[in-house]
């Protein structure tokens, strides 16, 4: 087993979500209606990211006993996109801004040489934007990791 398929992310609110998501540019297929959305599948070059209601990914889980569901705070998973350039991570935090994300830290130079910021979307997740001078990508747009 060597491959993650999808990352599924419980939302309080999916349209609201499925909105966001569209904002900031990711192209979405979803399952029961975009004014009803059931699940939401993002095509994402190289990955899959879907948005699942909160409550009922907890009872997919186990339908008997879901996990209890957080009260906020940090999960201690983030999501990250890998930019091409300080010029691109500059934009998408300006988009990210224009559509209501909170940013938690501005793009600034980084103690590992790069450059990025974090962002949290509106259900609370952490999306870091990054970006490394001697990053090489393949032709799926993935991040090349030696």
């Amino acid at each position: 087993m060597n491959r993650i398929n999808l990352i599924t992310l419980g939302v309080k609110n999916i349209k609201n979500s499925l909105q966001f998501y569209r904002d900031i540019g990711f192209k979405a297929s979803e399952i029961g209606g975009e004014e009803a959305p059931i699940i939401v599948f993002f095509n994402n070059e190289g990955s899959k990211l879907e948005l699942f209601p909160l409550e009922e990914l907890a009872k997919d889980i186990d339908d008997k006993n879901p996990p209890e569901l957080s009260k906020g705070g940090f999960s201690g998973i983030t999501l990250a996109y890998n930019a091409k350039s300080e010029a691109e991570i500059d934009s998408i935090f300006q988009l990210v801004k224009e559509v209501g994300a909170e940013v938690v830290k501005e793009p600034q130079s980084l103690s590992w040489g790069g450059y990025g910021g974090y962002f949290i979307d509106p259900d609370g997740y952490y999306w870091e934007v990054a970006y490394g001078s001697n990053w090489e990508f393949d032709d799926a747009n993935m991040l090349i990791i030696n």
